[in-house]
């Protein structure tokens, strides 16, 4: 059974993991065969399963990190989390609202996106991680490149 302040803990090191901008380790926080999508609310209700991001497995993970490093031009940028207190669900589900801020580099900062993560969180080896994580964005806007993970 997945703990209240263990599963508090884990979504505040995802979060310090972005926003520190050690994105290599991000993959890290999902099982092997893990899932990562960025939606928004209306494609949600509706069922529609494509999303801004699709990322299935830690090897599709790692190559969008190797892309943003890599290959991706993108004007600098980072982003620092707000969560709320997960709400736990049962069978290691929960969902956590969140807001993020985008911080440019020329230090204009910015309300980039608002809306609730819904996880499936599972412990691996002793360790919690997420077997599936949708981003489920309140705006159907993105005013820039999703770069970087939400």
């Amino acid at each position: 059974m997945i703990d209240l302040m263990e599963t508090v803990k884990f979504q505040a090191e995802y979060a310090y993991c972005i926003d520190s901008d050690e994105l290599e380790s991000w993959p890290d926080f999902f099982t092997a065969d893990g899932l990562y999508r960025i939606t928004n609310a209306l494609n949600e209700k509706r069922g529609m399963p494509i999303g801004i991001v699709h990322a299935a497995g830690q090897p599709m993970m790692r190559d969008r990190i190797t892309s943003l490093r890599k290959a991706n031009v993108f004007e600098a940028h980072r982003y620092r989390h707000l969560l709320s207190l997960p709400r736990l669900l049962g069978n290691g589900r929960a969902v956590t609202g969140f807001m993020v801020v985008r911080i440019m580099h020329d230090g204009t900062t910015d309300l980039f996106a608002t809306g609730e993560y819904h996880d499936v969180i599972t412990e691996d080896a002793g360790e919690l991680k997420f077997s599936e994580r949708v981003v489920v964005m309140d705006s159907e806007r993105v005013d820039t490149l999703l770069a970087i993970p939400i």
